[in-house]
Parts: C-alpha cells; structure tokens; sequence
C-alpha cells in the first residue's frame, strides 16, 4: 500500500503522537510506503528528536515526513489518502484525487459513544465524484480498534517485571536521590494533564497523604507547581521522551494522569489505574465522550466520579476529597484490577493498524 497520511497540529502532541505510531506500524508490521505530511514540526520534534523542523522533506524509519507549507507541496497523490482527525486536505492536492482512483480516508476522533459502531467504514459522497471513507477507532470489535503495536503487551510485561530496570529508567530522568528514595518506601504517579485539571489541589492532597509519593510531571506543564519535597509529596520534573520511553513511564508508575487521546491509549494498555483528562470541548461534549467510555468499562463508581470530576469545567469546586477514598489500599487494588481487566478485554480486539490496512486493501481501486 502506497499512502499520503496528513497530519494538522492541533494540540501540540495529542494529534502527531496518535498520527505518528500509526504510520510507523503500518510501516513496519503492514509494509506500507507511507508519505507523512506535518504541519508543525516543532511539536513533531518533542516526540522525536531526529525530525528537523528546518528541513522541508526527510526520512525517519523509512517514512517520508513533507512539512505541510502553504501551498502545499506539488506531489502526486498516492493511491491511500489518510486525512487524520478528518484534518482539511490542502485544496491544491485535492484537486489532483482521481474518482475511483483513489482511497480516501477521514480517521475520526476516538469515542466509545454508541452511534460510532453504525458509521465505522461508511463513505461520504460529494458532488465532484470523490468520496471518504469514515474510520472510528474505538472499543469494540465493530470500530477499527486502537493502535496497538506487535509485541507490546509482551514487552510490558517484561518491564513491569524487572524491578532494576524500572528504578535506572527513572533515575536516568533525572529524579533526584530524594525523590527515589519517595518512591521506594511508597508509589510514582506520572501526570500529563490540561491546564485545567486541579493538579494544585491533587498535590495538596498528597503532600499530607500517610503515604509518600513521587509525582513525575514533564517540564512545561503546570509550571506553577514546584518541584522538590512537599510534605510527603516529592515533585520531579522530567524531559519529553520518546514514544517508545513514554510508554516505559506508563509501565512503571502506579498511577498515570493522561491527556488527550494517544496518551489515554498508551495508559490503558500499561494496565494500572489511569485518569483521563479528556481534550475541553464547548458545551461540554468532552464529557458525553467521557461518560460514554465509563459506561463501558467495570471500574469501580468510586473512581468514575473521581475520573469525571478531574474533567469538570470548575474541578476545584467539585475536587475535595475526591481522591482521598480511591487511594485507600482497598479502593486501589479494586482499581488496578480493574485497569488490568480492561487492558486484557480490549487486547481481544483487532488493532487500529490491522483494521485500517484489512480496509484499505479491500476496498484500494489500484
């Protein structure tokens, strides 16, 4: 399969860290030739290093990555366009799509919302003769399932079996001795959230905790809160890593704070207790998705509430004591089961790459 697969940066890593595994395992695992088109390599840069946001066209993993200019570049289509999050194609390279020629496919947003399962792989047709196709990732068997790479659940399994490996994965993050030291006589929480999220008051909370914790957050993020020992808190700021070592994290702490959409993947599949801070949306449609995804998983109601709450739009109003019950060893082991049940229910499914390239070499004109 020979494809163009576009990728608009919305926000900032959410978009090209969702577009940029796919790519590589339809690469590696399916043979696609694949032609990545970036509008901001900057953000494409923080995920992986060797992307320079200088250069027009490069190679990386055998993956053809174009900075998306204005015009676009003058290229011939190839026989798959991907437009990921249904991103606008630029109009000059739309133009050149052959009816019946081409493949043309709008890979939607994640949902777990009921109606998703009836729109997996309908097209939509337009007056000029072109048509695209919708594809849903999702969690269940009749949407196109979730990026999940060959190998990955073995490998977790692996790390989180090696106690050695995790801790010099962490100290090489740069932790310090007395943060190690936290983590080693209680738990490591990692946190990628919004602005939003009342991560001022989740730290309050843990800093007068019985039990000591290492909070991992990357540099950049919730500035505001400081570093170093707070109680029996112990606050590290940690560089961007790539994908790969981004999932390491995932794997080691014991909870993970997650945002958007590839992020929440990755955390699921680490199988421990994970809180989604889904992507704002106006009138509040982040949290019908929300809700949507609670309602089909068995996590315990403690815990739906406290995810729910970390979303509203006034999360300190609602925040005081939210985790102090989920914390409880008892309400923690009933939620790391839970997590756990969840990785290895939806580890049934088909993955997002091998749905997508079954599809398109079904219905691929040339």
């Amino acid at each position: 399969m020979h494809a163009d697969i576009f990728c608009r940066v919305v926000d900032n890593y959410g978009d090209i860290g969702v577009t940029w595994r796919l790519a590589r395992q339809l690469q590696r695992e399916h043979g696609w030739s694949i032609r990545l088109w970036v509008d901001v390599l900057d953000s494409f840069t923080k995920l992986e290093a060797r992307v320079n946001p200088a250069h027009n066209l490069q190679v990386i993993d055998n993956i053809e990555i174009v900075n998306w200019t204005s015009p676009a570049s003058d290229l011939t289509p190839h026989a798959v366009v991907i437009a990921s999050f249904s991103c606008e194609l630029p109009p000059t390279f739309q133009a050149r799509l052959i009816p019946g020629e081409t493949l043309w496919i709008n890979l939607e947003y994640l949902s777990a919302e009921a109606w998703v399962e009836g729109c997996h792989g309908l097209p939509s047709l337009r007056s000029d003769g072109l048509h695209a196709n919708f594809f849903f990732p999702g969690f269940t068997a009749q949407t196109g399932g979730l990026i999940k790479e060959s190998g990955l659940l073995t490998a977790r399994d692996a790390w989180q079996a090696d106690s050695d490996r995790q801790f010099h994965w962490i100290k090489s993050l740069g932790v310090s001795s007395e943060g190690l030291q936290t983590w080693r006589s209680g738990r490591l929480i990692s946190a990628f959230c919004y602005p939003q999220a009342p991560l001022n008051a989740f730290c309050k909370g843990l800093a007068s905790d019985p039990m000591p914790t290492l909070l991992l957050i990357p540099k950049g993020i919730a500035s505001e809160i400081p570093s170093g020992q707070q109680g029996n808190l112990h606050v590290a700021r940690i560089p961007f890593t790539t994908q790969p070592e981004y999932d390491q994290t995932l794997w080691t702490a014991d909870l993970n704070i997650v945002r958007g959409e590839d992020s929440f993947v990755r955390a699921l599949w680490a199988a421990k207790p994970a809180i989604w801070h889904i992507y704002p949306q106006t009138e509040d449609t982040h949290l019908v998705k929300l809700d949507a995804w609670l309602a089909r998983t068995d996590l315990p109601p403690d815990v739906k509430s406290c995810i729910r709450s970390w979303n509203l739009e006034d999360p300190a109003a609602t925040y005081p004591n939210a985790f102090d019950q989920v914390l409880e060893p008892a309400s923690f082991t009933a939620w790391t089961a839970a997590a756990k049940g969840i990785a290895a229910a939806l580890a049934k499914n088909h993955d997002l790459a091998y749905s997508l390239d079954q599809f398109c070499r079904a219905k691929s004109p040339r």
